[in-house]
């Protein structure tokens, strides 16, 4: 048995061939990121085990409504095909190439009845999940449509590839042609109070990707050069060099950012005008 001190010591030098190991990994480029070669076996299972505690944790508090309405599964079904079969196929359908060559695989989601349960299901469209493809769908979709998939997803283990086909085909009215407009989609969100609405705008803000091209105090980011930092948004007198910088103006610069100058090269992402206005109110903050 060996004294307190020879003890620490051990654990001391193990910590720290631990970290010259990871250092090793890391800094000398030996981990293949690769999304041809799969992650090791105890990686898989160690990230996968963390994910399902950390869903169940989270969606516990989480209250489904009814599910079995045939009307919220028909919407569902035109959801599910218009926004998850490229990543996860469906009875009879293969995953599209995206989702085929991902890596973790998104899995087909006939199963998921037996390992998620509702609120679960509903947690994960609604957070996506971090380091595996998967998209948080908050700002995407409204929240019926997320429980409208979440219905569909319960009823899809017992279709047949008829049954799906049946379920998802696009619905026509009778002599309008061809379906137009998305099957679903964000919905209005409420304004909330003062802080709630910075809390909103600075999540709002990685949700519409601004941070792939700024780089934004608070978000975490790879530092990108594509777009000025947001820092100090409050105190700059114009926006984009086409308006003067007020809250209703830069509103107006991210919802119709074309409008305003058709020769920028930032692209207009869709955001709503609630949306907008909780990250003016957050960009206000940065000064």
């Amino acid at each position: 048995m060996g004294t307190p001190k020879t003890i620490l010591l051990t654990v001391a030098a193990l910590g720290l061939a631990a970290g010259a190991g990871a250092a090793w990994m890391v800094w000398g480029g030996l981990y293949n990121v690769s999304a041809t070669v799969q992650h090791t076996q105890p990686v898989y299972s160690l990230l996968e085990t963390a994910m399902r505690q950390s869903v169940r944790l989270r969606a516990r508090g989480i209250e489904p409504p009814k599910l079995d309405d045939d009307g919220m599964v028909v919407r569902g079904a035109a959801c599910y095909r218009e926004k998850c079969v490229q990543c996860h196929g469906a009875p009879g359908v293969a995953q599209g190439d995206i989702g085929k060559s991902m890596q973790p695989l998104p899995g087909p989601l006939v199963d998921a009845r037996q390992r998620w349960n509702a609120r679960e299901l509903y947690w994960v469209t609604k957070n996506g999940i971090k380091m595996s493809g998967m998209p948080a769908w908050e700002y995407r979709l409204s929240d019926e449509d997320l429980w409208t998939l979440v219905a569909f997803v319960e009823r899809l283990p017992d279709m047949t590839p008829e049954q799906y086909a049946e379920a998802s085909a696009p619905m026509v009215p009778s002599g309008q042609g061809a379906p137009t407009g998305p099957a679903c989609g964000p919905g209005p969100r409420a304004a909330g109070d003062a802080h709630d609405s910075v809390r909103r705008g600075q999540r709002a803000l990685t949700q519409y990707a601004c941070n792939a091209c700024h780089t934004i105090p608070g978000t975490t980011g790879s530092f990108p050069n594509v777009g000025p930092p947001l820092d100090g948004m409050a105190r700059r007198a114009m926006i984009g060099g086409k308006l003067a910088n007020t809250p209703d103006n830069m509103v107006r610069w991210l919802r119709h950012t074309r409008t305003v100058d058709p020769l920028t090269a930032m692209p207009e992402m869709g955001v709503t005008e609630q949306d907008a206005r909780d990250i003016v109110a957050y960009l206000a903050t940065l000064d």
